[in-house]
């Protein structure tokens, strides 16, 4: 792995570029929170109907919930605007800090799906809050499993991949706190696990711990990202023993 920055055309280090990626996972996060406030607001407390509810619950929900269902699903789509970006600014600033192994492209791939999987639950949750579909039963009950598999499985494993992708180069070159790269690594993996909950329904509380964990952690390793390698120089490495050197 090559600890060397890239330097621009006169020789100096490249000056750090697009926006900052720590308050694009806060943008992301606050406007995913806002989905859920603004829905639990909107149905006056009532709890999201679990697509595993009977076909007349799920119906019957969305046939009632129409504002709730409709603004909670804009808010989804949204939320995965600066998600995609995140993926786009830390997978540059990866290069930029001279790391050459497949961890960036990884988070890349995994922020990126992870945005488009939330695109599409975002859009099929929309599509639950027109009348002219939630008056077919079976095809209601149908949009709202696709729902919570894109929005739920789909989206926790892209972001655990995205987690994984920057955790484990940052753990090798001391980017971040080895607390905090190692608690990144617990969580993706967690993540990665979720995909069995398709089968094995009690697994599923691995959802919310990948989807609100990963959100926190990456709004964390937004800011503590260093932005070139000349400022991951200049952070304090307390884990890697320094020697001193005499003058000649």
């Amino acid at each position: 792995m090559s600890s060397r920055s890239i330097p621009d055309e006169g020789g100096r280090p490249a000056r750090s570029g697009g926006p900052h990626p720590g308050i694009l996972a806060l943008v992301s996060l606050g406007i995913f929170l806002a989905s859920l406030i603004t829905s639990a607001i909107l149905t006056g407390g009532q709890t999201f109907v679990s697509p595993f509810a009977s076909t007349g619950q799920v119906a019957a929900f969305f046939q009632q919930n129409v504002a709730a269902v409709r603004v909670g699903g804009m808010l989804q789509f949204g939320s995965a605007v600066p998600l995609g970006i995140y993926a786009a600014t830390v997978y540059a600033r990866q290069l930029r800090l001279g790391v050459r192994v497949p961890g960036p492209a990884i988070s890349f791939f995994g922020g990126v799906s992870a945005a488009i999987f939330l695109m599409v639950s975002g859009s099929l949750t929309w599509l639950l809050s027109r009348p002219e579909i939630t008056t077919d039963g079976t095809l209601t009950h149908a949009l709202a499993f696709l729902a919570f598999v894109t929005g739920g499985v789909g989206f926790v494993v892209g972001t655990g991949l995205l987690m994984a992708g920057i955790a484990v180069p940052a753990l090798i070159l001391g980017f971040m706190p080895r607390w905090l790269a190692w608690t990144g690594l617990v969580v993706a993996a967690l993540s990665e696990l979720s995909f069995l909950s398709m089968a094995i329904e009690p697994l599923q509380f691995l959802l919310p711990l990948g989807r609100f964990g990963g959100l926190l952690w990456l709004v964390a390793a937004g800011f503590l990202l260093p932005r070139n390698r000349a400022a991951a120089n200049q952070e304090p490495r307390p884990h890697t023993p320094r020697t001193s050197r005499t003058a000649p």
